[in-house]
């Protein structure tokens, strides 16, 4: 009994160690729940407490999104009207209140069932943050193609459920499946390009970015199959790639050694990096199972260690066989290379052979050095020569707009009810009649009634025009390209186009045409363009009053705000002295004239002559450099100057484009006749090629004027009105000039298609503050000078410098006279080919009256006065020698 005590005092302190391990247990398990907790959240930290909270709020939001738009696709109907007023009660959807508001806003407001890639989203979010630095997703990525996804997406799903989804189907959706913006800007696409065009370019786009998905897929595909096939059929090791490089040789284990003269070529014992012999690996690295037939693999390309039992590897071997024992270290120089491959010694003679070293005259290194000189610049810019030079502002225009008033409606159906009784008068049935409304004209597109013949429309013509009391109707049948009859019915208060209008346009802002001419507005209101370069040359012809002067200021005002100097050279011809004498101010920036002319404007007639003929000379010289340059036409030629192919030092030079502008072309025809119109003709016939482009106007389109040779090599026409059906066919080879009516009101035909255009207006003080404009910036310092060639009266370069000598000495003196030394200065002046110009100028380079070639400048002229020439000449004729 007193032992009872004590044997309690000695199990109260087990008990406490017993109920602390306990503790100590229960926490143990307790923080490793913890960690395979943190391990699989991958929370470690209290940022990692917050990243793994916001990763489960976001998904809990991500799934809420999902839930409502998913459910707002079958019960959106029921949750509409109550969600648009606002006064939603019990809602249909599976979210609730809160869902339908949310799949409203998102599905309706926004992108339609593309919608539902933002829940989807916010879900790769979740990902990302508790996978943290595991995760393979890119969230800028994936962003990239889900707003590519959803932006288009859209509208394709409205462009899909507008037109092949069936009425009931369309009328059963409470929401647009692409949302508002598919709706929005569908409607844009198919307000300026019509359904069909939008529908292209839907489809294109969408199997655009199918096709870059595909071709991921399919690499994906392929590496796939590639790594399974290393696991199931394992790959090539490195040095069985090695291995296979090089040719393999066995010999037999007891191969003689080396012949005598490789064992004289080297000392064993001396080299000290002998590779060992097989029985030597053998000896140091202890028996092996390969002892018997020992192999070192060596490739030429390796370099063998002087002492391989030191390093610790295994010893090297030639090609996957036992070399002759012993095998040298191969030092640099001691054998040829014949031997290394062959393994045989090479014939004595071989090591005898001489190298010979070659080296570069200094005229081909000079030739190497100026190459990779001009390859290292950048592409040449015609530009720089102007750099400074701003293009006109729209600001000097004038907008023109106070004439311009509302399309009259109750105008239009007047004429449409007017225009089917006066039909039905006659007993002409119609289908269906349209409008479209123009600046100045209204198109009337009749479908005729079956059994009703064409020729019975176009017979009350007068019939229409008599009760509608307007001037200037005009009927075709049919529309080209459409099954309807046109009737052009003009505007009582026609409207004004003005140039300000057409230039600020993006059709004219953007457009790639390399001379483009901006004529006005078409009957659907569309900005009118033409290229230049492409018609290649213009026939303009109309009445006195009716706009043809307008017409030409427009093609002129539209190439010079498009055009830079550089790039643009113009040749005004204008009888009447008035028309253009307004741009004369751009002599030293686009003007083109004759080297002796004394005005940039040509007026005299004799001057005509001349310049056409420099025209037609200038026309050959460009044809003698496309012909060197191995081109076709100007674009090719200038495009191959820009890259640096054609060398400047041999007369290559830019070519700019040139438009030659003929007013009153009548009056050159009454006066020089045959001696205007051949030049004329030929210039058509073949400058197209070299960027020569021809624009002759005529206020009297008779077939004496306009003849056979200028109408077959002038397939751009312009009528405006004129007086009669007469002059009608002959501008235009149809009839229609003369019910135009004036102001503006033109046809233009290229080919066989006729297009009517309002022509746009420009007045004579927005060309004055154009041309100051240009003016007031910095020029060339000297017009741009067409050849000069012969004339009646006209002294040539000959003549002019003596004549009656040699061509050299002729051209000397030119020279001198003039202190230019340039070589495709003396070919347009002499009119002389490329080769012989620079052929005698080399020959004045050799006599020292002219300097060597300075790049693409005029050579220096040593030479300054009649003496020293004529004394050089006598010493060279005392000399014996004669150039030519």
């Amino acid at each position: 009994m007193a032992n009872q005590p004590a044997a309690k005092s000695k199990r109260a302190p087990q008990r406490a160690k017993t109920s602390a391990a306990k503790d100590k247990s229960s926490k143990d398990k307790k923080s490793a729940l913890k960690q395979e907790f943190r391990e699989v959240a991958g929370v470690d930290s209290r940022k990692d407490y917050v990243r793994f909270t916001i990763a489960i709020l976001l998904m809990v939001a991500a799934l809420f999104m999902l839930l409502s738009m998913v459910s707002n696709i079958f019960t959106g109907s029921e949750d509409q009207a109550e969600v648009l007023s606002g006064t939603v009660g019990q809602a249909s959807n599976y979210g609730g209140k809160l869902g339908a508001y949310c799949a409203y806003y998102f599905m309706n407001n926004l992108f339609g069932v593309l919608s539902i890639f933002f829940p989807i989203y916010l879900l790769a979010i979740v990902l990302k943050l508790l996978l943290k630095d595991a995760s393979p997703i890119r969230l800028w990525l994936l962003f990239l193609h889900f707003s590519l996804i959803v932006v288009l997406g859209s509208v394709d799903a409205n462009y899909i459920q507008e037109y092949f989804l069936p009425d009931s189907w369309k009328h059963g959706l409470s929401f647009d499946l692409g949302g508002m913006h598919g709706r929005t800007v569908l409607a844009y696409m198919t307000e300026y390009v019509g359904s069909t065009i939008s529908g292209i370019i839907l489809f294109l786009l969408t199997l655009g970015y199918l096709g870059y998905w595909f071709t991921q897929i399919f690499i994906w595909i392929f590496k796939g199959l590639h790594r399974l096939s290393a696991v199931f059929f394992g790959t090539p090791s490195s040095g069985d790639a090695e291995a296979g490089e090089a040719a393999v040789i066995e010999e037999p284990a007891a191969e003689p050694s080396l012949p005598d003269p490789l064992e004289a070529a080297v000392d064993t014992e001396a080299a000290g990096g002998l590779v060992p012999t097989a029985d030597q690996s053998a000896a140091e690295t202890g028996p092996t199972e390969e002892t018997a037939a020992p192999t070192i693999r060596f490739s030429l390309t390796d370099t063998v260690e002087e002492h391989p039992e030191q390093s610790g590897t295994a010893p090297l071997m030639v090609n996957g066989e036992a070399p002759p024992s012993p095998l040298p270290t191969v030092i640099e120089g001691s054998l040829p290379i014949s031997m290394l491959h062959t393994g045989q010694p090479a014939d004595p003679q071989e090591q005898s052979v001489p190298l010979t070293i070659i080296e570069q005259t200094e005229e081909q290194k000079s030739a190497q050095k100026t190459a990779a000189d001009v390859a290292a610049l950048p592409p040449y810019d015609p530009r720089l020569d102007l750099s400074h030079y701003k293009f006109p502002p729209l600001s000097l225009l004038e907008k023109h707009d106070t004439g311009n008033v509302a399309i009259d409606m109750a105008e239009q159906n007047d004429n449409k009810e007017r225009i089917i009784n006066v039909l039905r008068n006659f007993g002409v049935d119609i289908g269906s009649i349209a409008a479209t409304i123009g600046p100045t004209v209204t198109l009337y597109e009749i479908v005729p009634a079956k059994g009703i013949r064409i020729q019975r429309y176009k017979s009350l013509e007068a019939d229409i025009a008599l009760s509608l009391a307007a001037p200037g109707i005009r009927i075709f049948a049919p529309i080209p390209g459409k099954t309807a009859i046109g009737i052009e019915v003009p505007n009582r208060k026609p409207q004004i186009v003005s140039m300000e209008s057409i230039i600020n346009t993006q059709k004219f802002r953007d457009t790639k045409f390399e001379l483009p001419i901006a004529l006005g507005k078409t009957i659907t209101n569309e900005v009118f363009m033409v290229d230049l370069a492409k018609i290649p040359h213009l026939l303009v012809a109309g009445a006195t009053g009716q706009g043809k002067s307008v017409g030409l200021n427009v093609l002129i005002t539209s190439l010079l705000y498009k055009k830079h100097p550089s790039e643009l050279k113009i040749v005004m011809v204008d009888p009447k002295k008035v028309e253009f004498s307004m741009y004369q101010p751009l002599l030293k920036h686009f003007l083109a004239q004759v080297p002796d002319s004394e005005e940039p404007v040509i007026t005299d007639v004799k001057k005509v002559i001349q310049t056409l003929k420099s025209l037609c000379q200038e026309m050959d010289d460009r044809y003698d450099l496309l012909k060197a340059a191995h081109c076709r036409n100007l674009k090719e030629y200038n495009a191959k100057f820009t890259e640096r192919r054609l060398n400047p030092e041999q007369g290559h030079h830019f070519l700019p484009y040139i438009v030659v502008i003929i007013d009153e072309f009548g009056d050159l025809i009454m006066t020089a006749g045959k001696e205007v119109e051949l030049p004329i003709a030929r210039i058509a016939q073949l400058a197209r090629a070299v960027g020569i482009h021809m624009v002759i106007a005529t206020q009297s389109p008779r077939t004496t004027i306009i003849t056979g040779k200028i109408k077959a090599n002038f397939p751009g026409r312009v009528a405006f009105r004129v007086t009669n059906g007469i002059e009608s066919r002959t501008i235009l080879d149809d009839m229609g000039a003369n019910n135009l009516i004036g102001r503006g009101d033109m046809l233009f035909r290229n080919g066989s298609e006729t297009t009517r255009v309002q022509c746009a207006f420009i007045d004579t003080p927005e060309i004055e503050a154009i041309t100051e404009y240009i003016h007031a910036q910095q020029g060339y310092p000297v017009p741009f000078e067409l050849p000069l060639v012969a004339e009646d009266g006209v002294d040539t370069p000959q003549d002019a410098v003596g004549g009656g000598g040699s061509s050299f000495e002729n051209i000397a003196r030119f020279v001198v006279n003039s202190q230019q030394g340039s070589t495709s200065k003396i070919q347009r002046s002499f009119s002389i080919g490329f080769n012989r110009a620079g052929r005698i100028m080399d020959q004045l380079e050799e006599a020292g009256i002219v300097g060597p070639v300075n790049g693409s400048k005029p050579r220096e002229v040593y030479v300054h006065s009649e003496e020293e020439l004529n004394a050089i000449l006598a010493s060279l004729k005392a000399q014996g020698k004669h150039f030519d």
